[in-house]
């Protein structure tokens, strides 16, 4: 069976963050000055096309519901290894000498219109199967994003981190440190203003999440691989945009709808402190009263002022103060032909949602979502994307939307 997508695996032998080749001179697309990428060292490392001997593909990525946080990002790559190409030991290798964790990995999903990366990231684990019998032997190429990396990135202080910068230029702060390349940042300007760097022992993942919750923003890796940092503007704005409609008549097909209705999301009571401040405690007592109290404590923000966190304590009841079901996630089939492939490689976080369910009494939900997360399960007869949907992370009142934009019901943001 034909996938819908012609999918692509590369593995790239190349140290370093940066995806892509090095810098090759003479050539019209990688040896541009200015432009192009130089390499690591003197040697251009290769890249290799693995997609001939790749057999299964599972990639997840997203925010985690109960949680409320971006997670890393991870794939598990089946590669088929006959001559053991892939062990270390083997001399006769074509990559031997080459092989080393955290070497870097590309997916990527291409159709006559559209080329989309699904994941890019680092090898974190060769996994070996040599079975000794009729079958080939294969190697399992575990994968980690980006998030990886900050998470084994340990900071003290954070050079140029004074007091009074945005959140956006923390964020660019933080990246410097561990030599994160430019090339592959998308950072907004910040909103909110920080204090001076803490000097604290700590992760560079563990700063960048403290400078993202004192935004109210988002901080995630893409499927390209570039660390993307939204404003709370930007964030919010992302709502006004027109849903993707998925329904079980007109619009795209899904299956396997999981439904939740729990208390597991609701938080009625924040108490929030930065760095040398004093605590900001804000409390909804009717969802109190209706839910008992579910509370949430964050210390050591970032940012600059008590009002400032008094404000991220006030947005964070006010969003998730009350409970309604939700739909968690649903997977959609790509080999159904009324699904549009280049719309579903193209999904992304903040992407809107609109998904409508006729229930068996009859009744109909429909709920406006936002995309959260992508998993997907690809092999040469299957390509399935299980959608992680959530309610908006942070909300403020948009003119003329249907949905956010009604007067005395609708939450105006900060």
């Amino acid at each position: 069976m034909t996938l819908p997508a012609q999918i692509a695996v590369s593995f790239d032998f190349s140290s370093g963050a940066t995806f892509g080749t090095g810098f090759v001179i003479g050539d019209a697309k990688y040896g541009v000055l200015g432009v192009s990428r130089l390499g690591e060292s003197d040697v251009i490392l290769p890249t290799v096309d693995l997609t001939p001997k790749v057999y299964q593909i599972a990639i997840r990525r997203g925010r985690s519901i109960q949680r409320d946080q971006y997670e890393a990002g991870s794939a598990t790559v089946r590669v088929l290894d006959p001559d053991s190409y892939f062990s270390p030991q083997n001399t006769s290798s074509p990559y031997y000498g080459y092989l080393s964790p955290l070497r870097k990995v590309r997916i990527s999903a291409t159709t006559g219109n559209e080329q989309h990366f699904l994941f890019s990231g680092y090898v974190t684990d060769y996994k070996y199967t040599y079975p000794q019998g009729q079958e080939t032997g294969y190697v399992d190429l575990v994968c980690a994003d980006g998030f990886r990396l900050f998470q084994m990135a340990n900071i003290q202080t954070v050079t140029g981190a004074t007091a009074g910068q945005d959140t956006g230029t923390r964020i660019n702060k933080i990246l410097d440190q561990v030599s994160f390349p430019t090339s592959m940042r998308t950072v907004a300007t910040g909103l909110n203003t920080c204090v001076v760097d803490p000097g604290t022992a700590r992760t560079s993942l563990e700063a960048l999440k403290n400078a993202e919750f004192s935004e109210t923003g988002a901080f995630y890796m893409d499927g390209s691989g570039t660390a993307i940092f939204k404003n709370r503007t930007e964030v919010m704005s992302s709502l006004a945009a027109a849903p993707i409609e998925f329904d079980q008549t007109t619009g795209i097909p899904y299956k396997n709808l999981k439904y939740s209705f729990d208390d597991k999301l609701i938080i009625n009571t924040a108490t929030f402190t930065r760095v040398g401040g004093t605590a900001q405690t804000v409390t909804d007592i009717d969802s109190v009263n209706k839910y008992f109290p579910h509370g949430i404590t964050q210390d050591n923000l970032v940012a600059e002022t008590d009002a400032i966190v008094a404000d991220i304590a006030k947005e964070y009841v006010a969003t998730r103060k009350e409970t309604t079901i939700r739909i968690d996630e649903m997977v959609v089939d790509l080999l159904d032909t009324a699904v549009p492939t280049d719309t579903m490689i193209g999904l992304d976080y903040f992407d809107n949602l609109k998904i409508t369910n006729v229930q068996p009494d009859g009744s109909t939900i429909v709920k406006t979502l936002q995309c959260q997360g992508i998993a997907w399960d690809i092999t040469p007869n299957k390509m399935t994307a299980t959608i992680t949907t959530l309610e908006p992370i942070a909300e403020g009142f948009i003119v003329g939307s249907s949905t956010y934009g009604i007067i005395g019901v609708s939450m105006l943001g900060y």
